[in-house]
């Protein structure tokens, strides 16, 4: 029997993955924050963040997730005014000439709208459409992608007292709603990836089952992106800052690949293609 390959349209572009021997896609991450858990405001500077960008390519990225508003546990939401400010000149610079794909990691419609029209190719919602199908609706209009993060609660309040009656149950099914309500909103199905939301409203233990568990996700026909890389997750099994999560960040990716993730999220572009290039050669070498 022939089995049908994963696709995720990229607004002109596509990704295809055997579905025999996938070939992981890696998204390099490019905070534009002052307060990002990972880098710490590195790259709030616009020609900083658009020389990581680049450099994240060269090393081996297939797409580049921009955001501009931090989602770290406890952070605050800033104004739509304020998060285009400090997305947009990054986006017109990459944009002249795009190194690869652009996806925009923003949970609102005018930001989106902003980012779409200068030529983006894809929006991360880290809520999975919390605040109803506008932003889904404004991704159909430009034939863009759409990536629905599963999250329980805010950043604000999401690392309180994370719970769930049952783990997997209430993730697939929450992603599989937001799937129905941008299918609704008119992005074709072919334009959405679907993400488990590591260290969205989750505990240590939930994170790590989730990571054993991508397969899951598998029933809702999309390509799986995970985002595992230098989470707190990490940190508190090894007792490392942010910094020094390189090690724990590989074992999570090769964990997830050999789960079935498509995409994997990352800002070790280099170190994480290495390993996971390894790891897909080992799930694909002969049984004997």
């Amino acid at each position: 029997m022939t089995m049908d390959p994963t696709i995720l349209r990229l607004r002109g572009q596509t990704f295809t993955w055997d579905p025999v021997r996938p070939r992981t896609r890696l998204m390099g991450v490019v905070n534009v924050t002052p307060d990002s858990f990972a880098d710490g405001g590195r790259f709030f500077d616009r020609d900083a963040a658009v020389r990581h960008a680049r450099a994240l390519v060269a090393e081996g990225a297939d797409l580049l997730d921009i955001g501009a508003e931090s989602t770290r546990p406890g952070s605050r939401p800033v104004s739509a005014a304020e998060e285009q400010d400090r997305l947009l000149p990054v986006l017109d610079a990459l944009l002249k000439e795009p190194p690869c794909p652009i996806s925009v990691d923003t949970t609102k419609p005018e930001v989106a709208e902003a980012a779409l029209a200068r030529g983006a190719h894809m929006v991360n919602d880290v809520t999975g459409l919390a605040a109803g199908p506008a932003l889904a609706a404004v991704c159909a209009r430009y034939g863009a992608a759409l990536c629905l993060v599963h999250m329980q609660g805010t950043p604000a309040t999401m690392q309180a007292a994370p719970h769930y009656d049952n783990l997997l149950a209430e993730v697939r099914g929450r992603l599989a709603r937001a799937v129905a309500a941008a299918e609704s909103a008119g992005v074709v199905p072919e334009a959405i990836c679907v993400d488990p939301g590591i260290g969205f409203g989750k505990t240590v233990e939930h994170n790590l089952t989730l990571l054993k568990r991508v397969d899951v996700l598998a029933g809702l026909g999309k390509p799986v992106l995970v985002g595992p890389s230098r989470k707190s997750f990490i940190g508190a099994l090894l007792g490392l800052p942010s910094a020094e999560r390189l090690e724990g960040t590989l074992a999570a990716c090769v964990a997830a690949v050999q789960a079935g993730a498509h995409i994997l999220r990352v800002h070790d572009v280099a170190a994480v293609r290495r390993a996971v290039r390894v790891a897909e050669a080992i799930r694909d070498a002969p049984e004997a």
